[in-house]
């Protein structure tokens, strides 16, 4: 590593202070710290945002969850609020990377991240979650832009995350052994305005299909889903799977996902 001076405010107005003058925020520190182990990355200064209080916590309002953004995944999948009222995001949350990672690995960091193969920005759009900063509310369908790219401001910070309350979804990914994320992971979500279908690892980052969402809308059956053709042009290909594998997976997940949530 280089150099760099680490600073702990105690409230987010002084973490977005720090941040506006050039200071990089660390939440669960995941991906910061290993490229700056491999000097990939050299903030001169950090600010760890782990002590700031009003960053947790877990409120269940009517129809909806707020998941605070230095909630570990942990926090969410061990929540008794988010398995009774948000079962499939407790489940996403518990099987996310391996122990070290749930145990400091946090949503805000991961959502502000956008890593194209991570989880949860998967249950963000396909939630069609609000994204809440220090200045504003995103909606998912904004916030992500492409690879690591977000509508995220320089010093802007995510608070925390709600989440509309679904009838019921699933998660249903293919695990990369080596890395633990996931080769293809999809996120479906049934709410009374129709389906939504959000896909991690098969992209430039996480996208909805608009395919199986009008298919699942119309008929929420895994046939309906083996129905659609799922197009392999702008899907990644390497040395893990090609971009045909990928698209394959899309569907076989988005079944076995229907089937899940119908039990």
């Amino acid at each position: 590593m280089y150099a760099f001076t680490l600073e702990r405010p105690a409230s987010v107005a002084d973490a977005v202070q720090l941040a506006g003058a050039g200071g990089k925020p660390l939440a669960g520190g995941q991906t910061l710290l290993a490229s700056m182990k491999l000097r990939l990355s050299a903030p001169e200064q950090l600010v760890d945002l782990s002590g700031i209080a009003e960053l947790t916590g877990i409120k269940k309002d009517a129809g909806s969850l707020t998941i605070g953004a230095m909630s570990r995944h942990l926090d969410v999948a061990n929540s008794p609020e988010v398995k009774a009222a948000y079962p499939a995001l407790a489940d996403l949350a518990s099987r996310i990377g391996d122990r070290q990672v749930r145990a400091m690995g946090t949503i805000g960091g991961s959502v502000a991240n956008n890593d194209p193969a991570a989880c949860y920005p998967s249950a963000v759009l396909g939630s069609a979650a609000t994204v809440i900063t220090n200045k504003r509310e995103i909606a998912a369908d904004d916030f992500f832009q492409g690879l690591f790219t977000t509508a995220l401001e320089d010093g802007e910070l995510i608070t925390a995350i709600r989440f509309p309350i679904p009838k019921r979804a699933v998660y249903e990914k293919l695990r990369q052994k080596a890395s633990h994320f996931p080769l293809v992971g999809v996120f479906v979500a049934q709410y009374d305005s129709g389906v939504r279908v959000a896909v991690t690892g098969a992209g430039n980052g996480v996208f909805r299909h608009s395919g199986l969402e009008d298919a699942l809308t119309k008929s929420f059956t895994p046939e309906a889903a083996a129905a659609v053709k799922i197009e392999s042009g702008e899907l990644n290909s390497d040395l893990h799977a090609s971009a045909a594998y990928r698209a394959n997976l899309i569907s076989v997940l988005t079944q076995r996902a229907v089937k899940s949530a119908l039990g």
